[in-house]
């Protein structure tokens, strides 16, 4: 098993949601590595946590990412943030994403989650994805 391409996974997927016409006519620059600090944006998505587990075979190292990405909303309702959440799922299932590290087999689209978060008035959606990597 190799974690190698782990960073660059996570680089390219930033970058393709950040990049996106769409998600950009939602949240604007509020795309983020990292749940932000301070003063936090009305709606906005973030990348969260990730798991890996091997996928090597007999032809080289390999492993398969389950990545979250939430899209967080203190708006009214759910329909925001859903739309923002079509939005990010459009831009990365069946991605052909270049990483600066190992190669990209697939990407696709695993499960979603809305939830309002208890004892607040922000909505959340988490959305896992599973890529599956190579690093040669």
């Amino acid at each position: 098993m190799s974690y190698g391409v782990g960073a660059a996974l996570q680089s390219a997927i930033f970058q393709a949601i950040a990049n996106d016409a769409a998600v950009v006519g939602f949240v604007g620059a509020n795309v983020f590595d990292a749940p932000p600090s301070g003063t936090v944006p009305p709606l906005y998505v973030t990348l969260g946590p990730e798991t890996v587990v091997d996928a090597s075979d007999q032809t080289g190292q390999g492993a398969r990412h389950a990545v979250v990405v939430s899209v967080l909303s203190d708006m009214a309702g759910f329909l925001r943030a859903k739309q923002v959440a079509a939005a990010v799922s459009d831009v990365l299932v069946d991605a052909d994403l270049s990483l600066t590290r190992g190669h990209l087999v697939g990407l696709s689209f695993v499960s979603a989650k809305a939830r309002r978060v208890p004892n607040s008035d922000v909505r959340r959606i988490d959305m896992t994805f599973r890529a599956r990597v190579e690093d040669n």
